[in-house]
């Protein structure tokens, strides 16, 4: 199952970052949850792992490439000087801007894929995701072994 769900998500990646490309963009699909969730409001990489679902590890490093890139920038917390909060850059707006539109049209292109496949994609993956997040795999498979024995 972890093979096919990584092929999976590289060949929705590959086809993105080929759109990207093709669109002038010099911006990886891996950038997308960081994006939006700015856009949508997180300020912090704790509030963008909240809302993306993704590693405090792969989120600091995705913010990271983008910092360099110039897409976004690093401003001190006026509650906490210690913190930082993330926000874009002029670039980094005006990407977003480009990609906003473009979002739209991935969503519908799910929705093609969905109905090609005849399985609510988006729905599965969601719901499969809030069962492991209740129960794990690793309790799954030790309470499966303990039938076995």
């Amino acid at each position: 199952m972890g093979e096919l769900l990584r092929y999976t998500a590289e060949l929705v990646d590959q086809g993105a970052e080929t759109v990207y490309r093709d669109m002038g963009l010099d911006y990886r699909a891996r950038y997308t949850p960081v994006m939006r969730a700015i856009a949508g409001g997180a300020r912090t990489v704790g509030e963008i792992t909240d809302a993306s679902r993704l590693t405090q590890g792969a989120i600091s490093q995705t913010v990271g490439l983008m910092i360099q890139q110039g897409l976004l920038e690093r401003l001190p917390m006026a509650e906490d000087a210690r913190k930082s909060a993330l926000a874009f850059t002029a670039d980094g707006r005006a990407l977003l801007r480009r990609l906003e539109p473009h979002w739209s049209l991935v969503f519908e292109a799910i929705g093609t894929l969905e109905a090609e496949i005849g399985h609510p994609l988006l729905d599965v993956l969601e719901a499969t995701a809030s069962a492991l997040e209740h129960k794990g795999f690793a309790a799954r498979l030790t309470e499966v072994r303990g039938l076995h024995r």
